[in-house]
This record gives C-alpha cells, structure tokens and sequence, in this order.
C-alpha cells in the first residue's frame, strides 16, 4: 500500500483537488445547490477561508486557507463530502471495502494536495484553477463558466473580466502549476 505524505500546516495556505469516483460524471454541477449547502455546513462547522474555487463537473479546486491554529483539512473535505453524500443514492457499483467502510462510492477516496509557498505559487495555482473550465472544452471563455470565483474575483477587482481571452493555459500570467 503506498504511503501518503500529508503537509500538515497550521494557518497553512492549500490548493486542492477532489474528484468523484466517476469521472464522466456531472454531478457537482447537476447538484451544485447540495454541493454549496454541504460547503456552507463545513465552512460553520469547521472554518476556513475560501481564496478561490472552481466546480466541474466531476471534480474542483479549492485554494483554502485554513485557521491559525488548525491544520485539519482533512476533517473539513470528509465532512463537506459526507454532506454531499447524504441523500444521494450508491453508486452502482460497491467494493467490499467501500461497503465495509459505509461509503456510497461517489468521490475518490484522495484528493490531491498541494501546501502553497509562496505569492507566485499562489498565483499559478489561483491561475490554473479558474483557466480549468477552458482546458477541459467546457468553455471557451473563463467568464463563461458560471461555477468559479472568478466573478468575485472580477468584481473585487483582482482580474478583468476578460481575463484568460486568446491565451494558452502555458501563457498564463502564473503558468501552470507543478502537479495540478
């Protein structure tokens, strides 16, 4: 069994990766009112900052800053996936240790994580996250893709509202980032 190293932060700054375990699914986008209901519990429940995220239809980004004191995000996507769950039917197919585990089979069981070092790191990963929708064809415009905070951040003022227009993912302010 591989063996998982976890950075483990508190205060820390993180981007992620959460998928569901059918790919060719849409269902975080068919169920974004359940998906943003589940974010509203975790974020009361255990609180953290949102910087920026990015629904897809079978997976997001996150790039989230977590409490002072605090580097459980681990807890926070098990309770944000667990109440996403609740409600939903199995998926069709169980493993044994899905089963055993009394999961319902709808997302991976990883996610990818990534500890932000610095303010250019950062900005790739920000980058990357709302340049998502346009790589997977989904849209031919960032500002198409209603599911991101892109728009809070265009109203904020952090990006133009044609941001991302007749540029590659390669040419991108931040690039991409390493593993993402």
């Amino acid at each position: 069994m591989p063996s998982y190293r976890r950075s483990f932060v508190p205060g820390g700054c993180f981007f992620f990766t959460v998928a569901l375990a059918d790919r060719r699914s849409r269902l975080l986008v068919d169920e974004i009112a359940r998906l943003r209901q589940a974010y509203a519990i975790t974020q009361i429940a255990l609180p953290f900052t949102t910087l920026a995220i990015c629904v897809l239809p079978e997976h997001l980004h996150a790039v989230w800053t977590l409490p002072a004191h605090d580097s459980d995000y681990a807890q926070r996507w098990s309770l944000l996936k667990s109440s996403f769950s609740r409600g939903l039917p199995l998926a069709t197919r169980l493993t044994q240790s899905q089963q055993q585990k009394r999961e319902k089979g709808l997302w991976q069981r990883r996610y990818w994580e990534h500890q932000i070092r610095d303010a250019e790191d950062l900005q790739r990963h920000l980058d990357y996250l709302h340049y998502n929708p346009v790589k997977h064809g989904l849209v031919e415009q960032v500002k198409d893709w209603p599911y991101s905070s892109f728009h809070r951040h265009v109203r904020q003022g952090l990006l133009p509202a044609d941001w991302g227009v007749g540029q590659s993912e390669a040419g991108l302010p931040g690039g991409e980032p390493e593993q993402a």
